[in-house]
């Protein structure tokens, strides 16, 4: 018997309207997090849906998200309202904003509306100031450092097998020095963590996306995000395509006070801090399938790295490393995992 979810359901009955309720499952993530569909009725007003969130209080932290949704949405950004909550058990009852993730929404036809909105929004969203009572942490050097462990530790080690002797090892701090430097030479704004194409719902009559999944939100590098949903793990557009949202967003970021960086820089930002990124992706995917079972995510990981590939054959500081992916690294993945998408001038 799932004992959560029957607690879940008794305390979503005395809230007036869902007396009835029977919370159906929508999905979970790739946290201990898990979300339910209930319906509240009430006398001559249409049936209302509504989502559940189950935290498990000793693996996660509805606090923090609580705040967040409360002060963002006050600011104008389109995240869910809160309509109850339980904090000591874990609970949120939350607004719902359907099913229609922009990932599966996105055509060609539609890509650049979609895009152009979801950058506008992030603009919002780097603009924010942190709540009074509850500061944003750092994106520092600590915390760069334990997301870029995640692809040695639980990739190359404990997935793929790959001894990292002193030289693998010096390789991979010589990368890491590199991508911190320019990190946290960026200037800082508030930075939602996820942003991209799974925490963005496409809503019917709305030029704004819903924003969801925001509660690890930190102060940090103004390209993050934008490289968070144009350097997207779970789909990859042209490159041409990317550079044209991406000026949209340094223009629209520079407009709003965030930055005074030209093209060149704001690019060069955004390639480094996509490596960032990708490292971290590219071990926490496996740290799921490992950790957590969720092994589904595997198939994200040759995709992930293709990006990392990518962007270290533009650095020449990064040489090294780049010659080390394609020779050791790459060649594990498409014998474990799956083939690792060709660079796109090399596509037919």
């Amino acid at each position: 018997m799932d004992k959560r979810l029957q607690r879940l359901t008794e305390w979503v009955r005395h809230i007036p309207g869902f007396e009835t309720a029977s919370p159906e499952p929508v999905s979970g993530d790739a946290s201990f997090r898990r979300y339910f569909r209930a319906w509240q009725e009430r006398s001559g007003q249409p049936r209302t849906p509504c989502i559940l969130m189950d935290a498990p209080p000793e693996h996660e932290d509805c606090r923090p998200f609580v705040t967040i949704a409360r002060h963002w949405r006050q600011r104008g950004i389109n995240v869910p309202a809160i309509v109850a909550e339980n904090l000591e058990q874990g609970f949120l009852a939350l607004e719902d904003f359907g099913d229609q993730l922009m990932l599966a929404a996105l055509t060609d036809d539609n890509a650049d509306t979609l895009y152009r909105q979801a950058l506008d929004e992030l603009v919002l969203i780097a603009q924010t100031p942190d709540h009074p009572n509850q500061p944003l942490p750092p994106y520092d050097e600590a915390l760069l450092d334990r997301e870029m462990a995640l692809f040695p530790d639980w990739l190359l080690e404990k997935h793929l097998e790959l001894p990292l002797g002193n030289v693998e090892r010096a390789l991979l701090e010589t990368a890491f020095s590199v991508l911190k430097e320019s990190a946290l030479a960026q200037p800082e704004v508030t930075v939602h963590r996820d942003y991209h194409s799974r925490n963005l719902l496409v809503l019917p009559d709305s030029d704004k996306p819903g924003v969801i999944d925001f509660q690890d939100a930190v102060r940090g590098p103004v390209t993050y995000d934008a490289v968070s949903l144009l350097k997207d793990c779970y789909l990859r557009w042209p490159d041409a395509k990317v550079q044209e949202w991406l000026e949209h967003f340094r223009t629209a970021s520079r407009n709003a006070g965030l930055h005074r960086a030209d093209p060149d820089t704001f690019r060069q930002w955004f390639e480094l801090m996509g490596m960032q990124r990708h490292l971290k992706a590219a071990g926490i995917f496996a740290r799921l399938a490992i950790r957590d079972g969720k092994t589904g995510f595997l198939a994200d990981i040759p995709r992930t790295v293709g990006y990392l590939r990518d962007a270290s054959a533009r650095q020449p500081a990064l040489r090294h490393f780049h010659e080390w992916l394609c020779d050791v690294v790459i060649p594990a993945i498409e014998q474990r995992i799956g083939v690792v998408p060709a660079p796109e001038a090399a596509q037919p």
